[in-house]
């Protein structure tokens, strides 16, 4: 099963603070284990939403909005896709990551469709 591992934003990740050191070296370990554990299939962290744009369809009309977006913590600030057994599998290597933002901080967990889904 294939899961999007969603890294929230924080009032720091959107103000474009980098992680320090200590944190990026910790994130490159549990990286390396998520490789060789054969999970790893991409990973990624994303600049701030003032760096971004969106674009809203209404039929076919297109509205683009520059960023920042407001609710910061609706905002997504890096991701992982792993390929795991279960979702029970994925929350205990959720558990095992190091704290991704110096303060409080939430990762979301979502599975991907399949075409097995729709047989």
């Amino acid at each position: 099963m294939r899961v999007m591992v969603l890294v929230k934003a924080t009032e720091e990740s959107e103000t474009g603070t980098l992680p320090s050191t200590e944190l990026m070296e910790a994130m490159g370990k549990f990286n390396d284990e998520l490789v060789k554990a054969g999970l790893l299939q991409a990973a990624d962290g994303l600049k701030p939403s003032s760096q971004g744009k969106r674009v809203a369809f209404d039929g076919t009309k297109r509205t683009v909005s520059d960023g920042p977006f407001a609710h910061t913590r609706e905002l997504v600030a890096g991701f992982w896709i792993w390929d795991v057994k279960d979702m029970d599998e994925a929350v205990a290597w959720v558990k095992r990551c190091p704290n991704p933002m110096p303060g409080p901080s939430e990762i979301e967990i979502r599975p991907f469709y399949e075409m097995s889904d729709f047989e």
